[in-house]
This record gives C-alpha cells, sequence and structure tokens, in this order.
C-alpha cells in the first residue's frame, strides 16, 4: 500500500463526503478506492470511516486521524511551494570563497549592489588566495583565477585577467627599461606563488615565444603585497591588470615590454557539479557576468580592441608551448 497515496485518498472522500466522487477526481475506479480505504484502516488497526448506504460518516478515530492528516498534508504542501520559490527567487544563505585582492578591490563594490537588488539572500564571502574545497567547506560557489583543472566544478567565464609587467618609474631609471624579455634575467624580479612555475615567465610575440627564468628577494602569496613592493621600486613584476590598472593610469607604474603579450588568465565562478543550481547562486553569477564582461572596467585606457584581442590569442598560444 502506499500510504501517502491512501491518506491523500482519505482526505478526498472526507471532502467530497463519497467514494464515487473522490475514485472519480483522483482518477481511479470506486473499488479501488475502496480497497485502498480499507487498506489504509487496516494497517493502522482502526475503522477510519462509517460506511452507509445513504453516507458516510468519520468514526471518532477518525476525526482525529483527518484533523493531523490535513494539517501534515498542509505542512508538506507549504514546503513544496516553498522549495519551489527558492529555485525562482534569489533568498537564502549564499557562502561564496573568492580570492583577497580582487574581492577588496572589485567584489565589494559590486556585491553591496547585487545585496541591494536581492535583499533575502544573506552573503558569507571567505577571501583567501588559496583554492578552497568547496564540497568539503560547504561552499556554495567560488571566484577562481587562472586555468582550472578541477573537472568536479561547473565553471562560468566572468571576466579576462589580463597581465601586466610592470616597474616604477625610478627603478627603471636606476636599472634601465628592459626592450627584450630575455633582459629580465639582470633585473629583480617579485614573484607571484601561487602559480606553477611562478619564477617562469612568458612573452609572446608574432612568432616567438620567449621563456626568461627569473629571480629576486621577494616571494608572495598575494598580489597586494607585490604590487606595493613595485611601486616602492623594489623589482618589475607580472600582475593582472585588476590589481596594477590603476596604478598605471596614475603613473606610479610604469608598463614594461609593451610590445610583448603575457598570457591572459580569467576569472570565473565556480559550483559543483551534479546539483540543481539554486536561484541564489545563479543570480550572483548572472550579476558578476553582466558587470565585468570581456572588456571589464579596469582594463580602461590600457588596452585597445585589438590589442586586447592580440593579447588573448598570443597568450594562449603562449600558454601552449
Amino acid at each position: 500500500m502506499d500510504r501517502y497515496a491512501a491518506m491523500q485518498l482519505f482526505l478526498r472522500v472526507v471532502d467530497d463526503g463519497s467514494f464515487a466522487a473522490a475514485a472519480s477526481h483522483s482518477g481511479i475506479s470506486r473499488a479501488q478506492a475502496s480497497k485502498l480505504i480499507r487498506a489504509l484502516e487496516e494497517d493502522l488497526g482502526v475503522r477510519l470511516i462509517q460506511r452507509t448506504t445513504r453516507k458516510l460518516s468519520l468514526t471518532e478515530a477518525g476525526r482525529h486521524y483527518h484533523e493531523r492528516v490535513a494539517a501534515a498534508m498542509a505542512a508538506l504542501n507549504e514546503a513544496a511551494a516553498e522549495a519551489g520559490q527558492r529555485q525562482t527567487e534569489p533568498r537564502g544563505h549564499l557562502r561564496v570563497s573568492a580570492p583577497t585582492s580582487f574581492a577588496t578591490r572589485h567584489l565589494a563594490d559590486a556585491l553591496t549592489e547585487f545585496l541591494r537588488r536581492n535583499p533575502r539572500i544573506e552573503l558569507e564571502l571567505d577571501l583567501n588566495d588559496r583554492r578552497a574545497d568547496l564540497v568539503r567547506d560547504g561552499f556554495d560557489m567560488a571566484i577562481r583565477i587562472g586555468h582550472l583543472a578541477d573537472s568536479s566544478l561547473i565553471a562560468r567565464r566572468i571576466a579576462p585577467a589580463r597581465m601586466l609587467a610592470v616597474a616604477a618609474p625610478a627603478y627603471l631609471k636606476a636599472h634601465g627599461t628592459p626592450t627584450h624579455p630575455q633582459q629580465l634575467e639582470a633585473h629583480t624580479a617579485l614573484l607571484y606563488t601561487l602559480i606553477p612555475h611562478h619564477d617562469l615567465w612568458t612573452f609572446a610575440r608574432e612568432q616567438d615565444t620567449v621563456n626568461v627564468r627569473v629571480h629576486g628577494p621577494l616571494h608572495a602569496s598575494n598580489g597586494d603585497v607585490l604590487a606595493a613592493a613595485v611601486v616602492r621600486g623594489l623589482g618589475v613584476a607580472v600582475q593582472p591588470s585588476f590589481i596594477v590598472g590603476d596604478l598605471v593610469r596614475s603613473g606610479e607604474l610604469q608598463r614594461i615590454l609593451c610590445d610583448w603579450h603575457l598570457p591572459e588568465a580569467t576569472i570565473y565562478a565556480v559550483y559543483p557539479a551534479g546539483r540543481a543550481l539554486p536561484a541564489k547562486t545563479r543570480s550572483l553569477i548572472d550579476f558578476l557576468a553582466a558587470r565585468f564582461g570581456d572588456e571589464p572596467y579596469w582594463d580602461d585606457g590600457l588596452f585597445n580592441t585589438k590589442q586586447a584581442a592580440a593579447i588573448a590569442r598570443r597568450g594562449k598560444s603562449a600558454a601552449k608551448s
């Protein structure tokens, strides 16, 4: 016996006042309806309905059972409706992991606007430049930058992360401005450690690809730390434009080797595979993709469209070589 179906039929019999009407509404025969209610009564060990040739009436046990079942069914229907609403209306607790520099420089303003638009969402943001395990650590999604290797995650491109080779004007005045990547071997490099082979920089131009082994006194897992050291003239660095773009526009830093291209990274929103994407997560991903896009505001004035396309094309080619 399907107890859930029997309970639904029992409520229908009481509402309609007859087995025939309840059976018709349920799409079964009157005999099937009567048999299912008898099976329910036998399972419970009590008579629920008094049957006469003229009418049906509830026993005392039937009245109590009806009250409880009606309340339970109402709660189940409410839960189902709420679950469906959660799939269509952004709401609930949303836990996000993101890298520190990108979050403080760009996510903070974006998330403020997102929460204004979605007042039913409660956002928890965890900042860490090392990649969290989304499933183990209980994150709904993460922002990741670079090349993804974890096939257990679904990724959506949010924006490009174009790279710049930069140095302070004072450093270049003291040590000279390199005109070829190979000359960086004689310069002081400041290195970001959370990428493979972080002391090997790759440059591309036309059909040429140059891999340069660099060295220096500062190795750090945070881009803002490196950017501050570059501004103070400690050395040269390769940094994403979302960190150093404003410093280049203000003149505090200067681009070097502008006619060479560095491999372009990608900013992704990632979330675990194998589950329905809740509205709260989907709405944040859609919002960030629309806000940043293929030509993000942090690249304003640094690349023209043709140059940006060349960077993406040649950078990917260099990364494969």
